[in-house]
């Protein structure tokens, strides 16, 4: 199976920027004249240094407070925010003001607590790491600890978008509004993952280092810093650090995971009760994605075992991978095919589900082999200026339009692009190189997400490591249209005879 990436159209050269798709092609225009703003859409720019500078502003009042908190106040606290392992993790970052004896044990014993409360008997490497290095590591942003924008999240029916800050503000940015509302809350740390809740106007959830934060923002209000009365507190013990959030299609069951607990929480938000869904095995769970058409959830975890699950009655498949955790997933848009990949393979694998004609029986109905659909292997591609770039690597994220007609792939860290690729489900899926998108001179793709609904075509978003937010239109023939064009030579299907992927 050959990269993909050889028969991937010219890129566009250096010191272009990749502004929208047009007849089957990406236009790219130099970034010194490109005008890539959309009318109705709101110009957003983060730096680095606005960020350190607002910090300082909201920190102003406590620089003329004494700041003479004890060891075992600051232990105490981080005990009452997050229980037992917040307190050995303030102990081992406190390591210059106690014994080494201590911290060595404080360690040990964070360790054992993680690992315990995985209710899991191997050893498993994340469990060691801090709270910032396990969301780092299984964040959706590339390099979470230094990219200005932690979290990205659409709202579903207008536009409006929620981004998170190096400093744990969030952002609320609106094309119907020119204020921007500032959230902020004691409990707001460590911020990883945000979504918007279907079927509403002003709910957010915020997966956050020790809870899951759900914010109440009235789209007529004009308060830039809504208050703390406007949040609910989702928290439940040793379930921390949250690292994603993820709503049903209907609204009503929020899912949360942490890579350290071993329990899927569904949660009853206007109760504020969960009910916790656990299986042995795993370490915890990394990532979670719910199928659009809400009959089923795909859930990763820290090791190479990953789960289907059907939402009636919540029985689950189980599959293991040779090759690593799954790094990203995502769903078709009728929820009857995943696309994965793992930490250690450049592959898109795809499993497909049948449909349940009896909808009062809890099938899973699963495929019983993982099918390879597209090789992203590194690989020489020629640029429009005639230069050769390697392209290609190992899959960071990949999200699925709503329409279902394109594919957004980013890939390894130094990777400038972000590739994009047809896609057509029906009779067969097939995935064929569309183009790559470039952002300006030293910008990487941190964070890629499709508004969820645009005319003529699909609205892929970038978050850049650079702050800036960008946006590419896509306009192409919708896939009741795709038929009536002559299709590119189809590079896609080929089914594994060793059994890399089997479920039990």
């Amino acid at each position: 199976m050959c990269s993909i990436f050889q028969s991937f159209p010219l890129g566009p050269k250096q010191g272009h920027i990749t502004v929208s798709e047009q007849g089957g092609e990406f236009v790219a225009l130099p970034q010194d004249s490109a005008k890539v703003k959309i009318q109705g859409y709101p110009d957003v720019q983060i730096s680095k240094e606005s960020t350190r500078s607002l910090t300082q502003r909201e920190n102003a009042k406590s620089a003329f407070l004494p700041h003479d908190e004890t060891v075992s106040k600051r232990i105490y606290h981080a005990w009452q925010d997050m229980g037992l392992p917040g307190a050995l993790e303030e102990i081992i970052n406190s390591s210059h003001d106690v014994p080494t004896w201590i911290c060595s044990v404080s360690q040990k014993l964070l360790m054992l607590t993680r690992l315990t409360g995985s209710l899991h008997g191997s050893f498993f490497p994340h469990l060691s790491l801090s709270n910032e290095e396990i969301v780092s590591k299984y964040s959706s942003v590339q390099h979470w600890g230094s990219s200005p924008v932690k979290a990205f999240a659409w709202h579903p029916h207008t536009v409006k978008f929620a981004l998170a800050l190096q400093d744990d503000s969030i952002r609320v940015h609106s094309s119907a509004s020119d204020l921007t509302p500032i959230l902020k809350h004691k409990l707001q740390k460590n911020v990883a993952s945000l979504a918007w809740q279907p079927n509403s106007s002003s709910v957010l959830a915020v997966a956050c280092q020790s809870c899951v934060l759900i914010w109440h923002i009235e789209p007529t209000s004009l308060a830039t810093r809504p208050s703390a009365s406007s949040v609910q507190v989702l928290q439940r013990g040793g379930h921390c650090p949250v690292t994603m959030v993820h709503w049903s299609p209907d609204g009503r069951t929020l899912l949360s995971v942490s890579p350290v607990d071993a329990s899927i929480l569904a949660w009853a938000v206007a109760m504020e009760t969960c009910m916790p869904l656990w299986r042995y095995g795993g370490g915890g769970v990394s990532l979670v994605t719910w199928s659009p058409d809400g009959s089923k959830v795909f859930s990763a975890t820290p090791s190479n075992v990953f789960r289907v699950w059907e939402t009636r009655s919540w029985t689950c498949e189980k599959w293991y991978s040779v090759t690593g955790h799954v790094k990203a997933a995502c769903w078709s848009p009728e929820g009857n095919v995943v696309l994965f990949a793992t930490e250690n393979q450049p592959i898109i694998y795809s499993l497909t589900f049948a449909a349940v004609s009896d909808e009062s029986s809890p099938v899973i109905g699963g495929s019983q082999t993982a099918v390879a659909c597209a090789d992203l292997s590194e690989t020489s591609i020629e640029m429009s200026d005639g230069k050769a770039i390697k392209v290609g690597g190992q899959i960071h994220q990949m999200v699925w339009d709503p329409q279902g007609g394109r594919l957004a792939v980013i890939l390894g860290e130094s990777c400038e692009f972000v590739a994009v690729f047809r896609t057509q489900r029906s009779p067969m899926l097939e995935i064929t190189p569309c183009g790559l998108v470039r952002g300006q001179d030293g910008e990487r793709p941190e964070m890629v997400q499709f508004k969820p609904s645009f005319d003529g075509g699909s609205l892929l978003t970038v978050v850049w490591s650079s702050g800036r937010i960008g946006y590419i239109p896509l306009y192409y023939i919708s896939s009741a249209g795709v038929n009536e064009m002559p299709q590119p030579p189809v590079i896609n299907t080929h089914r594994f005879s060793n059994g890399l992927y089997s479920n039990t």
